[in-house]
This record gives C-alpha cells, structure tokens and sequence, in this order.
C-alpha cells in the first residue's frame, strides 16, 4: 500500500480549494486524483480533520495473537495434518489459517524421506 499524502501536502490543497480554485485544478497543480480531493474536503468539512487515517487494520484478521503458545502447540501436535491441527486449536480457525501460522513460526512440515529396504523390486509381468 502507498504512504499517505503529507499533511502539509493536504493543507495547501484545501487551501487552495477555499480560495476558489476548482477540485480539477487543484488536481492538476498538486498531481493529486480527483476522488482524494473530495473525500479530504468531505473529512474537513465533517470532522475538521486532514490528517491520514490511521488505526486500521490491515491483511487478515488475525486469529492468533499468542506465538509463544502456538509454537508450544505445533511442537506438540507436529505429527497431524493440518485440519487435524485447526480442530484441536482453541478457537474456530481454517487449516490454512494453520498452515500460514506454520510458515510464519518457521515450522517445517516436510519429512525425510525414507530409505526403501529392498531398493525396486522386479515387475513379475514382465519376465
């Protein structure tokens, strides 16, 4: 996501805006988009704010805030599948939500693979 416009930056535009210059020119002078513009004055003329929102939230909603106890969970339950896993957690919670958790703590799921006895046995169709 892009930074927010400066504040100093907002305030000449409403200023200018005040001073009676068109949205479309302030647009073109200041190289801001037209929908920003409304929505500043909007936020002014509403709240008297124009500073950039702050506060919110953003990417997924995150369902596990405790790492130190997740990471004691995977330790514990590293052996199930994954849906396994988001059965057993506390909270309703998908098994890709897991699977995120996982990568995210550095939990690898890959197992070794494992020597054959034997090596390839002959195909008994074939001889």
């Amino acid at each position: 996501m892009a930074s927010p416009y400066s504040a100093d930056l907002r305030e000449k535009a409403l200023a200018a805006i005040a001073s009676g210059h068109s949205i479309a020119a302030v647009k073109t002078m200041f190289g801001i988009s037209r929908s920003s513009l409304s929505e500043w004055k909007k936020r002014y003329r509403e709240s008297g704010e124009i500073a950039a929102k702050q506060g919110y939230q953003r990417g997924h909603s995150h369902k596990i805030t405790d790492w130190q106890a997740f990471r004691k969970f995977a330790e514990a339950n590293g052996e199930k599948t994954q849906a396994e896993m988001a059965q057993l957690w506390p909270d309703e919670i998908s098994e890709d939500t897991i699977g995120r958790a996982l990568k995210r703590i550095g939990f690898t799921r890959k197992k070794r693979p494992m020597p054959t006895r034997n090596g390839m046995q002959p195909n008994a169709k074939r001889s």
